[in-house]
């Protein structure tokens, strides 16, 4: 895409982090927002903010695991501004813990946000940006996509998940001619709520049921803490992510720092060595270096 001005981005997980950056970046030249979020306060303090500001925007709660919630994302932003040319299916949480330790909810909740969030994205707005002849999806995943990474066992599948879902996506695409086009977004440490996301989560599975797994939740919040004191900024990611957009490229990969870490991984594979797994000296995972 070359024209932004007066065309529609719908961005999920819109009012804080990643999302609020790239929404700020859109804005910025001259795009309308609609903001979905499952975080009312906050999506309503966002869109608030960018209509003081002059911006064209609409917010909409949307738990994006929700098919039917995302069904009327869609229809929202069909009504108000009549479809979209930029949808960033950005929605992410995360939870951390050694896998045989990790409860079906722990599982459930992160794959449907951070994968079934994508899908249903996927489902709902590429039609529409098909059948107009232009536009372009940017999926958000991470670069734990690409690294298989200890302690972050349902994060590290559905951000793989997310990276294969898009590279489909742009095979179909390519394959049948349209000119929608695909990003899929790859950073190492944002400074974003991540480490935060189970103030979000389903109220029935909110709080962990045993001491062990409040251990466990606070342990990785202070790992959290400290990854994230010297990562990049959220509008840095922003201005990549618009970048890739215009240039039309697939892969966002915003830290050069890990590119060693997935070439080793490749390497690996195709000469079939065991994994090295990504481990700081106290075993708690790592992408090596924060940026």
């Amino acid at each position: 895409m070359q024209e932004f001005r007066d065309r529609v981005a719908v961005i999920t997980g819109g009012a804080s982090g990643i999302g609020l950056a790239m929404a700020e970046r859109f804005a910025r030249e001259g795009m309308k927002l609609v903001l979905a979020d499952v975080e009312k306060r906050r999506l309503d303090e966002a869109t608030a903010r960018f209509q003081k500001g002059g911006v064209e925007v609409l917010g909409v709660e949307t738990d994006v695991s929700d098919a039917e919630q995302m069904d009327a994302l869609g229809a929202a932003t069909l009504d108000a501004f009549g479809g979209a040319h930029i949808v960033c299916n950005n929605a992410g949480v995360a939870c951390g813990g050694r896998s045989w330790e990790l409860t079906t909810a722990d599982w459930r909740w992160v794959i449907g946000v951070n994968l079934w969030g994508v899908i249903h994205g996927i489902r709902v707005f590429a039609p529409g940006l098909i059948a107009q002849g232009e536009g372009h999806i940017v999926n958000t995943a991470s670069v734990a996509g690409l690294l298989s990474v200890p302690g972050l066992g349902p994060y590290s599948v559905t951000k793989h998940g997310v990276v294969t879902l898009s590279e489909t996506l742009y095979g179909e695409l390519v394959a049948t001619g349209s000119k929608v086009r695909v990003s899929v977004l790859c950073p190492s440490w944002v400074k974003t709520g991540i480490f935060d996301a189970d103030r979000n989560r389903p109220s029935a599975d909110s709080n962990p049921e045993t001491e062990e797994e409040a251990k466990r939740l606070g342990q990785y919040k202070q790992l959290g803490a400290l990854l994230l004191s010297d990562a990049m900024s959220a509008s840095d990611v922003a201005d990549r992510v618009f970048e890739a957009i215009v240039e039309e490229r697939f892969y966002i990969l915003t830290h050069e720092n890990t590119m060693p870490a997935v070439q080793l991984r490749l390497t690996n594979i195709l000469e079939r060595r065991n994994p090295e797994p990504l481990l700081f000296p106290d075993g708690m995972p790592s992408f090596i270096d924060p940026i």
